[in-house]
């Protein structure tokens, strides 16, 4: 008898768990949603939590990518780098060069940094190739990961330059590069033939040094590097540490939002198993006493029901690290093509710690009240058992028996108080339940609303392209029309080593086509609505150390303004509007001025307007286009009119601008970001599985009520209750729960939202506009006020349902 497995004690244990199917199931059920929930949230956690790190570790990449003039320094003098003191290992010498695509459809793509590399592996930056295969002969190429996208995919072709002579390239793989040492691979040899002519390859070396923890050690490593070749071999180099902040700025924004779920659901854990565990151990009063009258002792009590909660919870602990698996796997896949992170599975420590802490909890849980079981003195454990103590809730009878409702209604409102301990963990289950809808529905609806705030330039139905300047071709591979210049690389990440950059604060080269002859033909063809001319450089900004990237806007800027988070948008020339990180950088605020210099110009610009906007790691500055005479548009964004077909009116309007040097192309619907996506599809997935539980916690707190209750129940049968009575009785036993859940759930979880959205954005850098922090109304509050009670009804309505089919003659023999 001292084993649970066999003898008096393991039959006791076994009979206990099988004559209670309700709160067997209930405890199955909640413990594998509540670890189900657990491990997707942990999961996501630690997907999120350094995903450069652990995506540059598996790749052994590179501390420090550098470029090498071929002609000041041989493959031999690189190779004799890895021998100083520093260097732990190296990779190359690699011919590198910087081509200028043509996409199929005619249009330029942004410059790409082409390495030629045999294989993808080595010991050094160990390239993951994410579909299709490496480039194995002349003319084919392997694009980085980021780049692929409705205009690029596996097949599609491209060619390295404008000339007569230029090489076609196939895409035949999308790899990635945790280092981001290049844009794409090709064998060495079609390398070298995408030089310019008169202009060797560069070559590229990639490093691990010993001590790379900060940017001093990495600079200490590059100049003991340089000492080793001739002078002025090296040309340029790129440290992990800049990509890796960038990297990691978008993973921050994610674990406040995965912390107040995660959060949620463990106080959800504890609330739901306790309530389920010390309910199962106190109805067993009776049979505790009776288990004690029949020679048990108080430590085989304990040590029955504490197995008997056990044994339910193991099976539910089992299925939900299995269902949490399952769950995880399609939301991890998003996390590694958001974030463009290797590989992504869950953590084997996870699926340790989760179930080993969720037994913790079941068995503290169950542990409490049955010590309190095996103390009870025998005759008093079978008095409490066969009769619940008389006088508690007296005083909510009568207060409910005033009320103007059916007598039903009024016993079912007070029934509560009988059980305040229960009741009390009841409510708690439904407040959070309510708390997690509540905060998930304003989450979803910011996220989206980020989403549409951002790139207002995507908004257009056409956009024309001048040309001219660096942002002078028309939309980046793997993205619609839409971004001038801008590369299509995760946001604020660096360029990589070796591009060959027009230096900041240059005039830029001379538009392809006149602009004033492009915006006549728009302005002439029918169909157009609006339009706006936009122009993108480098500029220097005085206090801003490095280049600032400046957006100059010409026309009617109404559609592609962005957010306001503060101030306005610009109104003229002179005015400038700037992100949030501009002002932490610069020391400025709305009011200040700053002089802005664009190739010899210098200019004196007032900044009105602090906007939404996260690109360039928010050191991007927008203004008037007449504040510099040398800004002229390289593109301009049109909006149709209502009932033109954009693809119709692109092709018409390319017809009279291609003699000009122009190109128009209609741009298609913006596509919902990648991490939006994600987000919105982990809020809805842990809501739902939050919610559930909670129901399920008053499924078995209403099932422990209507059975201690059934008595009662068989004698109101007795003097004409119907069986809808009967349901009303029981629904309205929660139903004052779910109306007080409701009211504490939906300001609490306002108030989360409130707390959690401005530490999303300070973690990506940035403030948040009122479109994104006050997405709530009055109405959908309102009917957010009703999950509490369709919480309460929905876990109540099954218990209900058995009390009305319950025979009078049943419930009536039944103690």
């Amino acid at each position: 008898m001292s084993r649970w497995g066999t003898g008096a004690l393991g039959r006791v244990v076994r009979s206990g768990v099988g004559r209670r199917r309700v709160q067997l199931v209930v405890i199955v059920v909640s413990t594998m949603m509540a670890v189900a929930s657990a491990v997707v949230a942990g999961s996501l956690m630690v997907a999120v939590n350094a995903p450069f790190d652990r995506a540059f570790a598996q790749q052994n990449g590179a501390h420090l990518t550098a470029q090498f003039d071929p002609r000041k320094t041989s493959a031999a003098q690189l190779a004799a780098t890895e021998q100083l003191d520093e260097v732990t290992a190296s990779a190359g010498p690699y011919p590198t060069t910087t081509v200028e695509p043509i996409g199929e459809g005619g249009g330029h793509l942004p410059s790409l940094t082409v390495v030629g590399r045999a294989e993808p592996g080595g010991t050094v930056d160990k390239l993951e190739l994410k579909s299709g295969r490496w480039a194995q002969k002349p003319g084919e190429i392997v694009l980085s990961s980021s780049f692929k996208g409705p205009m690029l995919t596996l097949g599609s072709t491209l060619k390295s330059s404008d000339a007569k002579d230029a090489v076609t390239l196939t895409v035949v793989g999308f790899a990635l590069s945790a280092s981001e040492t290049a844009d794409a691979w090709v064998t060495p040899a079609q390398a070298g033939t995408l030089a310019p002519k008169g202009q060797p390859a560069t070559q590229q070396m990639l490093y691990r040094f010993e001590q790379a923890d900060t940017s001093g050690q990495i600079t200490a490593a590059r100049k003991q590097i340089a000492a080793a070749v001739p002078s002025g071999a090296l040309l340029g180099s790129q440290s992990y540490l800049d990509t890796k902040q960038a990297a990691e700025q978008g993973a921050a924004a994610t674990v406040p939002f995965l912390m107040a779920f995660g959060v949620l659901g463990i106080v959800m854990s504890v609330i739901i198993v306790g309530s389920v565990v010390s309910g199962a151990v106190g109805t067993g009063l009776r049979r505790i006493g009776i288990l004690k009258a029949i020679g048990f002792t108080p430590r085989e009590v304990v040590r029955a029901y504490v197995a008997q909660a056990l044994i339910p919870a193991g099976a539910g602990i089992a299925l939900g690290v299995v269902l949490g698996n399952v769950l995880a796997v399609p939301l991890l896949a998003n996390t590694e093509q958001a974030y463009g992170t290797v590989s992504l599975t869950v953590a084997w420590w996870v699926n340790l710690v989760v179930p080993a802490a969720a037994l913790l909890v079941v068995g503290v849980a169950a542990l409490v009240p049955a010590l309190r079981a095996g103390r009870l003195r025998t005759v008093e454990a079978i008095a409490v058992g066969r009769a619940p103590r008389t006088g508690r809730g007296q005083w909510a009878h009568r207060a409910a028996g005033r009320l103007p409702l059916p007598r039903a209604v009024t016993y079912g409102l007070a029934s509560p108080f009988a059980h305040p301990v229960r009741t009390f963990a009841l409510l708690l289950a439904v407040v959070f339940g309510t708390v997690t809808a509540t905060f998930a529905v304003g989450l979803t609806q910011s996220l989206n609303a980020v989403g549409s705030a951002a790139d207002p330039e995507e908004r257009a139905a056409v956009t024309a392209i001048a040309g001219g300047g660096r942002g002078g071709g028309p939309a980046g591979p793997g993205r619609e029309p839409g971004t001038v210049g801008r590369e299509q690389k995760p946001a604020g990440r660096e360029q990589p080593a070796g591009r060959e950059q027009q230096p900041a604060g240059q005039a830029p080269a001379p538009a392809s086509a006149d602009p004033a002859k492009v915006a006549a033909a728009i302005e002439a063809q029918s169909g157009t609505a609006s339009y706006y001319g936009l122009y993108e450089e480098e500029v220097r900004v005085t206090g801003a150390s490095g280049a600032v990237r400046a957006t100059f806007y010409q026309g009617d800027t109404g559609s592609g303004s962005y957010e306001m988070i503060s101030g306005r948008w610009f109104e003229g020339p002179g005015e400038a509007v700037v992100p949030t990180r501009f002002f932490e950088r610069t020391g400025t605020s709305i009011g200040d001025t700053v002089r802005v210099t664009l190739g010899k110009d210098t200019q004196t610009l007032r900044i009105v307007g602090e906007v939404f906007d996260t690109s360039d790691d928010g050191m991007h500055l927008r203004a008037d286009m007449a504040t510099f005479a040398a800004a002229k548009p390289q593109m301009f964004q049109i909006d149709v009119e209502s009932g033109v077909d954009a693809v119709e009116y692109a092709e018409q309007l390319a017809a009279k601008i291609a003699p000009l040097g122009g190109h128009a192309v209609a741009q298609e619907p913006a596509e919902a970001e990648a991490m939006i996506i994600l987000l919105d599809a982990m809020a809805v997935l842990l809501t739902l599985m939050l919610v559930s539980v909670a129901s399920l916690g008053v499924l078995n707190s209403v099932v422990l009520d209507t059975r201690e209750r059934v008595h009662d129940l068989g004698v109101c049968k007795a003097l004409g209750m119907s069986p809808r009575q009967t349901v009303s009785l029981v629904l309205a036993s929660v139903a004052g729960i779910g109306v007080i859940g409701g009211l504490v759930g939906v300001p609490a979880g306002f108030a989360l939202h409130g707390y959690v959205l401005p530490v999303m954005g300070d973690s990506a850098g940035t403030n948040l506009p009122p479109s994104v922090l006050e997405v709530y109304d009055a109405v959908q509050l309102s009917l957010l006020g009703l999950a509490g009670i369709a919480i309460a009804m929905l876990g109540a309505m099954l218990p209900a349902g058995w009390a009305a089919r319950t025979r009078t003659a049943t419930a009536l023999r039944t103690e």
